[in-house]
């Protein structure tokens, strides 16, 4: 069937193969005895955001080690986004890279749940990607599961140097005057949508059928971990959380941010969220996966996000924010990068392929934990 997706047979003359380019835009191929192909059922995408070189033998990102390992060894060419696409036909498991930032992470989605030739009214998405982890909630290499996925870069902004000084922030939630004004609007507005919540359902089983999942640690992430003597979960050796994604496309870093970030995460999931990990894509495919699931396109309770910590959102006990954003800095941005990819791995594939593995009892029913 992928081949048939992909191209024709050998016989097939010049008009006809004119043709057949038109069709395949459109999602069809040609065949014998058969002019239209059946879109291609997908039990499981695998959405990640960036990969630094070629898929496979060169310094990872966060697709490689689902191209090498899962594997995904089929290349499906998709023009109309980021970079091409991966796919495993025996599992049903199709990868994409979606680049970086909201913008590019939204179209991407769109263009991939858009695309003819792929059926994914069943499918699962398993968003795994690296974050700044907040010294709060966890240590750098853990990973975190998502409840909810909350836009960081919807609001009103003063300068904290024109702001009143009664105020912690000078970041305003639209239709409101001040910090966090009471009560929170609603989340979805004309201005767009704050706040996501995934099925709470699907997370939790998510969670506890990796809670035990064995994450490398190393004599890197004991060095990063030292400093966060204030910070019991920062200590901590990496380990598998539930915790919620604060989503913008500016990277920040230092105490003050932080504070702001578990307020603004309680505040538009009315105190039930709590913010772990600081990410750029995540607002923006949920937005997308919305739109495709209105057309009917997707399921958007079978949609999963996962974080891990590849670096802290804030300093430890005698740090400061510049020598944090200089220490990333020197280290390509993520100074517990490749831990924070192989956790990504080691805890997202096993729900991928329990998934995939038993489509029989997935297809119809949304696993649940007990």
């Amino acid at each position: 069937m992928l081949r048939a997706l992909l191209g024709c047979g050998r016989g097939t003359s010049r008009a006809l193969a004119v043709a057949t380019v038109v069709l395949l835009a459109a999602g069809f191929a040609c065949r014998p005895g058969r002019a239209e192909v059946a879109p291609l059922p997908i039990r499981v995408v695998v959405v990640t955001t960036f990969e630094p070189g070629a898929d496979t033998g060169d310094v990872p990102g966060e697709f490689q080690f689902w191209v090498e390992r899962l594997p995904l060894p089929e290349t499906i060419a998709f023009p109309q986004g980021y970079r091409h696409l991966r796919y495993n036909p025996a599992l049903g498991v199709l990868g994409i890279v979606t680049g970086e930032g909201a913008e590019r992470g939204a179209a991407s989605i769109m263009a991939l749940g858009s695309d003819p030739r792929f059926d994914f009214s069943k499918a699962y998405w398993v968003v795994a990607g690296i974050a700044g982890v907040d010294p709060v909630a966890a240590s750098v290499g853990s990973a975190a599961w998502a409840n909810w996925v909350v836009n960081a870069d919807l609001g009103f902004e003063i300068d904290a140097r024109d702001m009143p000084h009664s105020w912690t922030t000078g970041i305003v939630p639209f239709n409101r005057t001040v910090p966090f004004g009471s009560p929170a609007p609603a989340a979805d507005s004309i201005h767009g949508v704050e706040a996501y919540e995934l099925n709470p359902s699907l997370v939790n089983w998510a969670y506890r059928f990796t809670a035990a999942t064995p994450l490398a640690d190393d004599a890197n992430l004991r060095r990063l971990r030292a400093p966060y003597a204030r910070f019991p979960n920062a200590l901590r050796p990496p380990f598998v959380l539930r915790g919620d994604s604060l989503c913008g496309d500016r990277y920040w870093v230092g105490t003050s941010m932080d504070a702001w970030a578990e307020a603004w995460v309680s505040y538009w999931t009315g105190g039930r969220g709590t913010f772990a990990m600081t990410a750029e894509e995540d607002a923006g495919i949920l937005q997308s996966l919305t739109f495709l699931a209105g057309a009917g396109r997707v399921d958007l309770q079978r949609v999963l996000v996962l974080r891990t910590g590849s670096d802290y959102s804030a300093p430890g006990d005698a740090g400061d924010a510049a020598s944090l954003l200089a220490q990333d800095a020197n280290s390509n941005g993520e100074s517990a990068y490749r831990e924070a990819l192989e956790a990504a791995y080691r805890v997202g594939s096993p729900v991928a392929l329990e998934l995939s593995a038993n489509w029989s009892r997935y297809a119809e029913r949304v696993p649940a934990a007990p």
